[in-house]
This record gives structure tokens, sequence and C-alpha cells, in this order.
């Protein structure tokens, strides 16, 4: 790979780079180095799926002419599995929040930070998605009825399952119909990031910057700012989740219109879709492939579903879902 990345770097800056240093692992099956050409630095990427390289590629280059702060893709590899790009640096927003926080809450420049990210999120939603081609997109170039139901699947096979969790299947069916009925007609039409998150928005200049949007499609404005407001990682104080999304809300207007109750009921949907889906990755990556960061999110990951359900926000609905939640965290208790 190094060879391979080497050879790429020389063909784009006509020199071998002064070294080569790889990066750690992440979730994925990617892996990331850094070149070094004198005081400058540039990403490395291999990865076996050209589908995903293209996509990534293709995102990445329509997004900068839409002015949207991704990194700038420099060469690509003539078979598609390896490219060289911007290097962002390593600082995450979720560095920032760790390096900054004292207590439960978010300090003024993290909740900035936050601000930033849900403004530009807002750009990439309506902005990027004009003229974006989504027909290459993995699994499907909308995330439908049929995305959102894998998911639930996901939770129940690669989560549940695993954990050895007591619950009926009969029941918890029943759960997930009802969830998909109520969420199938929200308007899936802006970009949907997939995993807006953290761990993927880089903090550089004082600006927020983005990664990891390949399994992007078109998708309902609710799932992306679920995905970062309720990041297993981040214990965000409902306060501030609550001041968080008002701010996002009130920023939507300027772009569309909405019913901003009807808005909210259909976000804590999204919530709980999105809350399942990150458990079945947790069982996944964590229960069955033991990588440790997955296991330690488990918890908290329980806990942010047992949350929502105790605010009263998702009402009576889903109480299989809810049943098992709780009973799982007095199991881990």
């Amino acid at each position: 790979m190094e060879n391979i990345l080497n050879s790429l770097f020389v063909a784009n800056r006509g020199h071998c780079p002064d070294r080569l240093e790889a990066l750690p692992l992440s979730g994925s099956s990617r892996k990331y180095y850094r070149l070094f050409d004198g005081t400058e630095s540039f990403i490395g990427v291999c990865h076996s799926s050209w589908e995903e390289n293209r996509l990534f590629i293709e995102f990445s280059r329509h997004f900068r002419s839409k002015g949207l702060n991704v990194p700038q893709v420099f060469a690509v590899s003539a078979d598609g599995l390896a490219y060289i790009q911007e290097d962002l640096g390593d600082c995450m927003l979720l560095d920032v929040v760790e390096s900054r926080r004292n207590d439960a809450s978010l300090n003024p420049e993290v909740l900035e930070l936050y601000r930033k990210s849900l403004s530009e999120l807002l750009r990439f939603q309506f902005l990027g998605g004009e003229g974006l081609d989504y027909s290459h997109c993995i699994p499907r170039p909308v995330f439908d009825r049929k995305c959102i139901a894998w998911d639930l699947n996901y939770f129940k096979y690669c989560f549940l399952k695993l954990a050895g969790a007591s619950f009926s299947e009969d029941l918890l069916e029943n759960d997930f119909e009802l969830l998909l009925e109520q969420v199938c007609y929200v308007p899936a039409d802006t970009f949907m990031f997939r995993d807006f998150q953290s761990r993927n928005i880089m903090v550089k200049g004082g600006k927020v910057w983005f990664i990891d949007y390949q399994g992007g499609r078109q998708g309902a404005l609710h799932y992306d700012v679920a995905s970062l407001l309720y990041d297993a990682i981040v214990a965000i104080p409902e306060v501030q989740r609550e001041e968080l999304l008002d701010y996002y809300i009130e920023r939507l207007q300027q772009w569309r219109p909405v019913d901003v109750e009807l808005f909210r009921k259909n976000y804590y949907r999204f919530v709980l879709i999105r809350l399942l889906q990150a458990m079945g990755a947790f069982g996944l990556r964590g229960l069955y492939e033991r990588k440790q960061h997955f296991i330690d999110s488990i918890q908290p990951g329980l806990q942010s579903i047992h949350g929502l359900f105790e605010s009263g926000r998702l009402g009576n609905d889903y109480p299989e879902i809810r049943r098992i939640v709780s009973n799982m965290l007095l199991r881990e208790a």
C-alpha cells in the first residue's frame, strides 16, 4: 500500500514524499497514511471498495464546487483503490469537546462549534444536494422505508442477538412497523450525510470541515441533526441539546419553512432510529469484532435510548423497545 501511495504521490508531485506514516485504524476497513513533503502534508487512503472511493471523490469535487468545507482530492490511482487528499489535521470536534470540558455542560466555545456545524449542515443539505448525482449511492440513492427497516434489523440481529437480550420478536416487529409507518411519509429530498457525528467533523483554523460522507444519499432533514446531537460518544446535556435543536430549526426556516411542532415530533422518531442503528454498529464492531471503543459505547447508547423514552417525547409508542432497553440497563447495573 505504501508503494502504491508513493507512486501516486510521485505522479502528482513529481518526487517521492519525505516520509509516510500509517495512521491509527478507524471503524472502517480503510487504511490512512500521512505523507510529508517539506512543510506540507497530505492524507493517503487505500480502500478495497472502489465504489465507496468513487462516491467520496465525486462528492468531494461536487461539494467543493459549491464552496463547502471538504478536503480536496489531488490524485486517484488508475484502479480507484487509492487516492491522496488534503490533510485537515488531527483535531476532531470530539477532541475539542474532550479538551474543553470540565463538567457535564459544553462550554461556549464548543457550543459555537456545534452551531457552526449545524449551519454548515444546512448548506450541505440544500446547496450540496443541488445537482448531486445520487445514482451510485450505496446501498440505495434514498434513505427510504427499506433502508430504515434494514437499520432496525441491524439493531435486532447485530446488537440484541449478539448481546443475548431477551425480547419478543413479534412485539418488537410491531414497534418497528409502527415506527416505519410514522416516518415513511417524511420528505427525503435533501442530502443526508448518514454519519454526521463528532468524529467526522474536523476543526481547522476556527472552521469546521467534514469527512466520511461517502455513505450519503437523499434523506430526511432530521436524521443528521439527530446523529450529531445524540452522538453516543458526546453526552450533551438535555438543555443544550434543545438549544441546539432550536438553533437548527430557526436557521432551517431560512431555507424551507416548516411546521415546528411536526418537525420536532418526527425528529425524535429519527433520533430513535439513529440510536438503534448505532447500537447495531456497537454490537457488530464491539461484541463481535471486539473493538474496545465500540464496547465502551454500548452503555452510553442504552442510556441515550432510555433517556429518550423517559423524556416522554415518544409518548407510549414502541413499548417493547423501551422494555428491552430498561431490562438491559438493569442487567448491566
